[in-house]
């Protein structure tokens, strides 16, 4: 029997928008799922949320709704952090395998320092349930220092196929300096390229490597059939094992994990 650990290791997926992070984030899980490597809690940071999209999941509640009526809403008597870990627990997705949450944003005006406080406190009780915790950002990955997670096992860099793309994927690698957090190792991914590489995009990336603390984990190349996918909301967990972008994002996985 596989023993899971005191404390889920975190896995963070950033990428500034259009770069397919989200799309890597769901075949991490759909990975993590096939390879038995459960249970995983799927945290959904993003603001433009929709990782449940790819997952065939509906989203009915998220933590942004809950930090806003906590506000108003906490009834008498009851603290507001016994609130929200009552509403926290009916905005966890339970699925077979894993379970997801999505954070959303806050509508309101004013200061949620305090709720932010409570979910990193709920968050880090939480982990302890899982063997993995993967934490799908936006592209500043503010979210990290909201949760209070200060130690990331793997970090995951996803850029499309540009000179100008890889040198954003590098600073926002770096970003985790500035927020304080200590990172086991960061993987650039480059999403959706062509068939042929260009050599100026081969010595680019190289160079950006030789020049920070990434490790190129590879290509994957633009699918059509992920593409198919996405537009007809299909999950993603569904892929057929022969799609060859699932077995580069797969190989990647493999090698880093």
């Amino acid at each position: 029997m596989t023993t899971i650990p005191k404390t889920a290791e975190i896995i963070a997926m950033a990428g500034k928008g259009g770069t397919g992070k989200t799309t890597m984030s769901a075949l991490l899980i759909r990975y993590l799922l096939k390879r038995h490597l459960t249970p995983v809690l799927a945290v959904d940071a993003d603001a433009n949320a929709n990782l449940n999209e790819l997952l065939g999941i509906p989203v009915e509640v998220t933590m942004g709704d809950i930090r806003d009526r906590m506000k108003t809403e906490t009834p008498q008597g009851m603290t507001k952090s016994d609130f929200m870990e009552m509403e926290f627990n009916k905005a966890l997705i339970e699925s077979e395998g894993f379970d997801l949450l999505v954070m959303g944003q806050p509508q309101g005006p004013g200061c949620y320092c305090m709720a932010n406080s409570i979910l990193a406190g709920l968050m880090e009780r939480l982990s302890s349930s899982y063997r993995y915790m993967l934490v799908d950002n936006e592209a500043g990955m503010e979210h990290l220092s909201r949760f209070n997670l200060r130690k990331i096992g793997l970090l995951f860099v996803v850029s499309d196929a540009s000179a100008r793309g890889v040198t954003a994927a590098r600073r926002i690698a770096d970003l985790t300096k500035s927020l304080g957090v200590e990172v086991g190792k960061k993987v650039l991914i480059v999403n959706r390229a062509p068939d042929v590489i260009p050599e100026a995009l081969n010595g680019h990336i190289q160079q950006s490597i030789a020049e920070s603390d990434l490790i190129f984990g590879g290509y994957v190349h633009a699918s059509p059939e992920i593409f198919a996918y996405e537009t007809s909301q299909r999950s993603l967990l569904t892929l057929s094992d022969d799609v060859r972008a699932v077995q580069e994002a797969e190989a990647i996985f493999s090698k880093t994990l």
